[in-house]
This record gives C-alpha cells, sequence and structure tokens, in this order.
C-alpha cells in the first residue's frame, strides 16, 4: 500500500464501515477484484477531513458510516466487465431497475476512471448516535435512480433534511459533492488528483 494510505478506521476513531464491494451486498452481487478484507482505506488527507466531519456530525446527534474509500483500478474494471455480462436480474430491482446495465456508465452513476482510485473520495451515510440506526435517506447506497440525486424529488421531508445533514457536514469538511448520488463526496484537495492507483486493499 501506498505510504500515504492509510486504514481509515485507524485514523478516525468512532467512525463505522461497511466496505460494500468486499461483501456480496453490492450492485454486481458478489465481491469485487481487489477487495480482499473489509476495511476502508483512504489518503492521510482524507482521513484529516473526515475525522473533522465526524465531529462535525456528532454535533447533530450523527455518527458517519462509511461504505467505500479508496478503489482499484481493477475493480472498476471488474464493473466494465459485469455491464457487459447478460442481465441475471439478482441486482437489477435494488440497484437499478429503471435502466439496463450498460446505462450505468452513460448515465454517471459508474465511471470508467473513478475518483474512488485516487484515494480522497468516500461513499458514506449517517446513522443515529442515540439509537446506533442508519438515518433514513430515501435509497440505499448505488441505487443508479434519478431518486438518488441531490434535490430528488419523491423522497420525503425527513429523509431530505438527512441528506442535507450530510451534505452540509461534509462541505463544511472540504468536500466536494457529486450530485447524482447523495452519499458521495469527494475532497477539494485531493493528494493525487491524477493519479489512479491499483493495489489491493488486504
Amino acid at each position: 500500500m501506498n505510504a500515504d494510505f492509510v486504514f481509515v478506521d485507524e485514523f478516525v476513531p468512532g467512525i463505522r464501515w461497511d466496505a460494500k464491494y468486499a461483501t456480496w451486498d453490492n450492485f454486481t452481487g458478489t465481491p469485487v477484484d481487489g477487495y480482499q478484507a473489509n476495511r476502508i482505506v483512504g489518503t492521510r488527507a482524507l482521513c484529516a477531513a473526515l475525522e473533522s466531519a465526524r465531529e462535525e456530525a456528532e454535533s447533530l446527534g450523527f455518527g458517519l458510516v462509511l461504505w467505500d474509500g479508496y478503489r482499484p483500478r481493477r475493480a472498476v474494471d471488474r464493473f466494465l466487465r459485469w455491464s457487459k455480462q447478460p442481465e441475471d436480474g439478482r441486482t437489477k430491482l435494488r440497484h437499478y431497475p429503471n435502466i439496463d446495465r450498460a446505462e450505468m456508465f452513460e448515465k454517471g452513476y459508474v465511471a470508467t476512471e473513478s475518483g474512488h482510485s485516487r484515494g480522497s473520495t468516500v461513499d458514506l451515510t449517517l446513522y443515529h448516535l442515540a439509537t446506533g440506526e442508519l438515518a433514513p435517506m430515501g435509497g440505499d447506497h448505488d441505487l443508479m435512480d434519478s431518486i438518488s440525486h441531490h434535490g430528488a424529488r419523491g423522497i420525503t421531508p425527513a429523509e431530505a433534511r438527512n441528506r442535507q445533514h450530510l451534505c452540509s457536514v461534509m462541505e463544511a469538511c472540504g468536500f466536494d459533492r457529486y450530485d447524482h448520488e447523495w452519499w458521495h463526496y469527494t475532497l477539494k484537495d485531493e493528494p493525487y488528483p491524477d493519479t489512479y492507483f491499483d493495489f489491493a486493499i488486504t
């Protein structure tokens, strides 16, 4: 692992994580190439910003749950191969109910060169510190649909407020949002803006 990359949980105390692509719980329906351990990896700069975000969220009664951080390039290559395979329907209803697999790239939900591979992008959500329950957001991780966009119609006022809480926390701590995915944020001053890494998470 690059010396500037670390396990986020070792540098941001109290953060929760569930590395979706190391599990069967993702849009491919299987663990993804390069994710050999259920850990979240990122740059040290990312961790410093996430520590600030954790403190900001705590002041609102929330904690942070990370779903993805650094993503090896081989994982993106796996997504491309998967998108060209015949549809089996196993994950379609949950993750891409209104589009075809190949459209994930055309519509901007999956990138052929992912910012995650630069090490300073995260997918995350909020949970209530009082109960440990995830805050309702009007759709889960990797729901590739217009309802996942910032400002989407069709979600409840409570879900919209929770999305806004997450957005305000992350933007206050130096992140830019991605308009198509309420869970996706990239550090504005990322240390490797032009480098796409491919070491495995082990």
